[in-house]
């Protein structure tokens, strides 16, 4: 009996962390061709063009003119996508105060150290 289940859809996120991970490995600008590629060629180069397309909305990627098409440049990590992500949350919200309490709140004690530290570096650093 052949199976003809359909393989796993993989979520938007998933897909944009899959491309910047291949973007990350590249040794310079990369095209959508190069990218598709690098994960195996299971996605339509269209897919690609259209997740490269949202991270450069999200400003996780540049691109510059290759020929008729782009070549793409990873612009943050994952760290820096998940800040871009809270900042995007935060500046939505009309009262930053309570949005930023109420985070700060519930951060567990690990948590709330390392932010405290983090806090007091940046604090050391502005005033060197």
């Amino acid at each position: 009996m052949t199976d003809h289940r359909r393989p796993r859809r993989r979520g938007q996120g998933e897909l944009e962390a899959l491309v910047l991970s291949a973007l990350r490995e590249a040794e310079g600008p990369a095209t959508a061709g190069w990218v598709r590629e690098r994960l195996g060629g299971d996605l339509a180069h269209t897919t690609v063009v259209t997740i490269l397309t949202r991270l450069l909305d999200k400003g996780a990627v540049s691109r510059e003119r290759a020929g008729r098409s782009f070549a793409w440049t990873p612009v943050a990590d994952r760290a820096g996508l998940a800040a871009r992500r809270m900042r995007r949350v935060l500046d939505a919200e009309g009262d930053r105060a309570a949005v930023l309490a109420s985070f700060v709140t519930g951060l567990g004690p690990a948590d709330e150290r390392l932010l405290r530290d983090l806090l007091g570096e940046a604090r050391a650093a502005e005033e060197d």
